[in-house]
């Protein structure tokens, strides 16, 4: 055999291990090539009488991460010239039979009359934990980093390599559904027990274990090739299988509103193949996978949440002519929530991190945060005592700015005022270097105006954090006017060492992302004053596919925030740049009755101590008209929500605050959760074609306003037919 991807050997007993590690990447992943050198590994061991056995397992820290998905955007486009030069039923044929080949080439090792065994070390997700699920035995180390899962749901497929049969046929049925809806990531000893896998054991007898077991078992089958198999929980149609699906059903609806095309596949895979004998049921599954993987769901969410997020974190934005910088020591003014996290997140980067307040008692509380927060993982056993030392050694607290001294990049999260942060600047300038790199972590303030205090502008730029800092993995990187190329580039290093997403923007009121979510609390805002029931609000925008409704998100920002926006937007741009409507609900909200938010209890919710969140009652008494439910629109309402963010986000592309389409449709997701299923802002007004979205813009403003209005680019783009991502590619190829 002639392998590159993989090693093989065999041993004396005649057991063969088969190493997977593919030259010059940090990861497996499964490509055509991979498939190839497996399916002649296959052929290899079923036909030679001295091999008894193969395990399979890597030969780096992890055992593979799945499928390349840029070979599934391959296929999909494959299917597109096919049906343009040969007719849909051409197209679909080839499309169908080449998108089921490692479900094929799975299903040839499982019954090639020759065991095999999976021994697995760190992640094994996607198609690399369908490989091993088509193993007849899957041994993982007991080792932390180690998990398994089918996460695929994420960006819009479902396990399309037999996940959907197997795992249901190993697990009780609603626990099988409920890992492959959650895409979620399963440690050792939670995948033995619930039958995943079949042993745990230290890292250092893991390939041994295999081995031995392969000795042990030369005539294995997988359970389902017995004729006396019986279904984890029972037939579909008996009175316990039954007890499922309503449920099952129930639940697919609340948890996805109906907008992911790739989870009620999911649902009716495992419904119909449990029905099936296996072979039947990987057809069926196929079937709904070739379908899926045509969806505009699908080649959305991949391009945005795979593609996309992966070009825009390894650089796509860095100038290259600027040197990697060598990030040691970062200073942080201000340890306050949004202070502390952003330490928190540098110390655990690696970095050393000198932690300024006012006093040092208030420098400590900041500190304290970064305390809380790995205490909390060692509670889960997600960290140990020594890490937390480690962690906390890397912070210095402190009420000295000449402790700032040495720092390589200094940001401030201090009160949004322009004032206080003039203040900052000349301090933290006075004591470090000329090449140190100033980033302010403001979310309303322009950095052009900010930066107009420093002494070297060049080296002034915007490091916007969303809350909380330790889980949002969006960061915005605003460029002043006279913002340079290595700010820039260290601020993306930066980004990019505390392993989250950046997006550059050019600066504006409000930046990006801002803007897009303070039109969607806007409409919210607007919705309640017209009379509609904040119960409807709400629903339609988690019906829409926003995580959250308006009305709650702004509870969480906080009320009286969104308040000091709006009056500070007013005294500049004047009493045209809001909305009366919108003023007059807030100014009642904090100024009257003193309903700040979830940070004071109470805000367009109340928040018990003893039970959940629900909206308070007084909203009622807010409007002076009251809508009748039943005459309300909620497709509308939907619209209007979605669409006053997508527009948004068209404004700014014409302004070219954001420049690439890849930035707005990441950021949005990311940041603000639009509509996952979408792809982001501009891929929601690309899949819907620009002419089709005009038309609803404008259908909106007459009736709504104004604020619906489509901008003069997206006017020229109906026209045209042209498409965001359809220009930039044009701009790339030129």
């Amino acid at each position: 055999m002639n392998l590159t991807d993989f090693r093989f050997e065999t041993d004396a007993d005649g057991i063969a291990t088969l190493t997977w590690d593919m030259p010059g990447r940090s990861m497996n992943v499964i490509t055509p090539e991979v498939m190839a050198e497996l399916n002649e590994v296959i052929d290899h061991v079923a036909s030679s009488e001295a091999i008894k056995g193969c395990v399979v397992t890597s030969g780096k820290e992890a055992f593979s991460g799945g499928a390349d998905l840029t070979m599934l955007q391959g296929l999909r486009d494959l299917y597109v010239g096919l049906a343009r030069e040969k007719g849909e039923a051409a197209a679909m044929r080839t499309f169908f039979d080449e998108s089921r080949k490692l479900s094929l080439l799975y299903r040839k090792l499982e019954t090639c009359g020759k065991p095999f065994a999976a021994a697995i070390h760190g992640v094994c997700l996607g198609g690399a934990f369908e490989l091993a699920l088509a193993c007849q035995y899957r041994v993982v180390s007991d080792d932390a980093s180690t998990r398994v899962g089918l996460p695929e749901i994420k960006v819009g497929l479902f396990p399309g390599a037999g996940g959907t049969q197997r795992v249901s046929r190993l697990m009780q049925t609603g626990d099988a559904l409920q890992m492959m809806f959650k895409g979620e990531q399963i440690k050792a000893l939670p995948a033995r027990n619930s039958g995943l896998v079949h042993a745990a054991v230290p890292r250092d007898q893991l390939v041994q274990n295999a081995r031995e077991w392969l000795k042990a078992n030369p005539q294995a089958k997988a359970p389902w090739d017995d004729p006396k198999f019986k279904l984890p929980s029972n037939k579909v149609y008996s009175p316990a299988g039954m007890q499922i699906w309503p449920p099952a059903n129930a639940i697919y609806r609340r948890e996805t509103n109906d907008n992911y095309p790739a989870a009620r596949a999911i649902l009716s895979a495992v419904y119909e193949g449990l029905q099936l004998p296996i072979d039947l049921g990987l057809k069926v599954e196929s079937r709904y996978f070739a379908k899926i993987l045509r969806t505009k769901e699908a080649a959305s969410m991949i391009r945005s949440l795979f593609v996309s997020m992966q070009e825009l974190n390894k650089g796509a934005r860095r100038p290259a002519d600027v040197p990697a910088s060598r990030l040691k020591k970062v200073g942080v003014v201000g340890a306050g929530f949004m202070g502390a996290g952003i330490a928190y997140v540098t110390a655990q980067a690696g970095l050393d991190v000198i932690l300024i307040d006012r006093d040092i008692e208030a420098a400590e509380k900041g500190k304290a945060y970064s305390h809380k927060l790995v205490s909390d993982q060692i509670m889960k056993g997600r960290a140990k005592t020594a890490d937390r030392d480690a962690l906390l050694g890397r912070i210095i607290a402190s009420a000295d700015y000449a402790d700032l001294k040495g720092c390589d990049l200094v940001i401030e999260a201090v009160f949004e005022d322009p004032t206080v942060k003039a203040e900052v600047i000349a301090k933290v300038e006075a004591v470090v270097g000329p090449r140190a790199i100033f980033g302010s972590n403001t979310s309303t303030l322009p950095i052009t105006g900010l930066a107009g205090h420093a002494q070297r502008p060049k080296n002034f730029i915007g490091v916007h954090f969303f809350s909380p800092v330790e889980k949002m993995l969006l960061v915005e990187i605003i460029m002043a006017k006279k913002t340079g190329k290595k700010a820039l580039a260290m601020a993306l290093d930066f980004v990019r060492a505390i392993k989250k997403t950046p997006i550059v923007v050019n600066d504006t009121r409000g930046f990006y992302a801002n803007r897009c979510v303070g039109n969607y609390i806007r409409e919210g805002h607007l919705m309640l004053m017209e009379g509609v029931p904040p119960a409807m609000i709400e629903a339609a925008g988690k019906q829409a596919g926003m995580p959250v409704g308006p009305l709650s998100l702004n509870d969480e920002v906080a009320v009286d925030l969104a308040y000091k926006v709006l009056k500070a937007t007013k005294a500049q741009l004047g009493e045209n740049a809001v909305d009366p409507a919108q003023e007059k609900l807030l100014a009642e909200m904090v100024e009257k009755h003193g309903r700040l938010g979830r940070k004071n209890g109470k805000g367009f919710y109340d928040y018990p101590e003893a039970g959940p969140k629900r909206l308070w009652p007084g909203l009622a008494e807010l409007t002076k008209s009251r809508l009748d439910p039943e005459l309300i629109d909620m497709q509308e309402l939907k619209e209007r929500l979605l669409v006053t963010q997508a527009l948004e986000a068209a404004r700014t592309y014409e302004e070219g605050v954001v420049t690439d389409p890849r930035e707005a449709d990441v950021g949005s997701i990311i940041g603000f959760g639009f509509a996952p299923y979408s792809g982001g802002t501009l891929s929601y007004i690309d899949n819907m074609g620009a002419a089709v979205f005009v038309k609803l813009c404008e259908k909106l403003a007459r009736t709504h306003g104004e604020r619906f209005k489509p901008n003069r680019q997206l006017k020229r783009m109906a026209k045209t037919g042209e498409s965001y991502y359809g220009n930039a590619e044009k701009k790339t190829a030129a």
